[in-house]
């Protein structure tokens, strides 16, 4: 009967070392695995603690770029009505005012369409 007992207690002490033994591998392998977190965390808060100003400062950039484009549509938008007026001024004038030189050089293909 103590023959059974002992067997059995150094059963239960084996398998109480692999349970100890497992439970020192998983310890191993979360202790690697923080190691690893904390240097992602460490990277990305590198990566990221400029963030906040760099979006900022971005966000002016933008704000100064529209201002001054907003600047140049509006100059750009004056420089075509300008041309616009040209452009019909021209054709007016054109109308009222008779080029000697285009009727004479009609006139005389004309005349020689005739001939």
């Amino acid at each position: 009967m103590v023959t059974v007992v002992v067997a059995i207690n150094i059963l239960i002490s084996f398998m109480l070392l692999f349970v100890a033994w497992q439970v020192w591998q998983l310890k191993k392998r979360i202790a690697l695995l923080s190691d690893r977190l904390l240097q992602y965390e460490q990277c990305s808060h590198n990566l990221l603690h400029n963030a906040p100003e760099n979006i900022y400062l971005g966000q002016q950039n933008i704000l100064n770029l529209r201002q001054s484009n907003q600047g140049l549509q509006t100059k750009i938008q004056q420089i075509r009505q300008i041309v616009s007026l040209l452009l019909l001024g021209q054709r007016s004038w054109g109308r009222y005012v008779r080029r000697p030189s285009s009727l004479s050089g009609k006139q005389q293909s004309v005349k020689s369409v005739k001939a």
